[in-house]
């Protein structure tokens, strides 16, 4: 370690961060959003994170241990293919599920939400009994948006073609196309705050991938977020669903989307950050 320095610029800062081939844990951002419906910025979101990461503690006082020492590597931030959207959910895909040959557990950091596709694409090419658990206001289930059937409003109706086993929970936006969608397809959504844990669980299959958008949160808590919808769940609930997942099930990898960050204001970041790093020490120490 050298005296007076900053942090390395990887995900926690770490010093002496292993290479991908000695990690459990591999890091990728991805920093796209060209498909965003209002507010822009969530490309600025994996370097924001990383940013803040760099600034907190790796001692956790929950889980009573050092998080970072399972092995956490950082890789250099995906270039998007700017041909178009579905190519760069390609292009995600094969990043990913590089990761899962290596036999690592992908933490990728968005970005928009329909880099999700690509994530859950390339876990269900890995693991048989494969849910997804998706955490987010909106519902994302339109069949296409604005031209594509790639846009970040249609990422779990693509995840749904990769992996039928889908629980929603947080909703409280979505179309009255999704709406009837959902109902025809008796999906498993939990709208607002009104989840139910053993319910959850039961609709969870062995191995489950998470996909987070940030902007499940309340708006109060996280602002800075392109499609911001009042009323959402806290930052405790979110990490106390996730923990039970992950003692209850195998969590296999997840994603963490859409921070917006706003330009000095560095709160949220941090909070995103935070969540990401918390949410690697349930999957990775089984959600103590």
């Amino acid at each position: 370690m050298l005296l007076h320095s900053r942090p390395p610029y990887n995900f926690a800062g770490i010093w002496d961060a292993p290479s991908v081939e000695k990690a459990r844990v591999v890091v990728l951002p991805v920093p796209y959003d060209s498909t965003v419906s209002w507010r822009g910025g969530a490309r600025d979101g994996p370097h924001a994170i990383i940013s803040a990461s760099r600034n907190f503690e790796w001692w956790d006082a929950e889980m009573r241990a050092d998080i970072s020492k399972v092995g956490i590597a950082t890789l250099d931030e995906l270039e998007p293919d700017m041909s178009g959207p579905e190519k760069t959910i390609m292009r995600v895909e094969e990043a990913v599920g590089e990761i899962f040959e290596k036999k690592k557990f992908p933490v990728m950091l968005g970005g928009e939400h329909s880099i999700c596709i690509g994530g859950v694409r390339a876990a269900s090419k890995h693991f048989k009994n494969l849910s997804v658990l998706q955490l987010d206001a909106h519902a994302d289930m339109r069949d296409e948006y604005e031209g594509t059937k790639f846009n970040h409003a249609c990422g779990l109706r693509r995840v749904r073609e990769a992996c039928d086993s889908v629980v929603q929970v947080g909703i409280r936006s979505l179309s009255e196309e999704e709406a009837g969608y959902i109902e025809k397809n008796k999906l498993k959504v939990y709208y607002w705050n009104k989840y139910n844990m053993d319910e959850i669980m039961k609709n969870l299959k062995e191995n489950v991938y998470i996909t987070l958008d940030i902007d499940v949160l309340d708006p109060a808590e996280m602002p800075s977020v392109g499609t911001p919808e009042p009323g959402g769940l806290h930052y405790e609930e979110v990490l106390a669903i996730v923990r039970e997942v992950a003692k209850r099930r195998r969590v296999v990898g997840f994603d963490l989307c859409e921070l917006a960050p706003i330009p000095g204001f560095v709160a949220p970041d941090y909070l995103a950050a935070k969540m990401a790093y918390k949410m690697i020490g349930y999957s990775l120490l089984g959600g103590k």
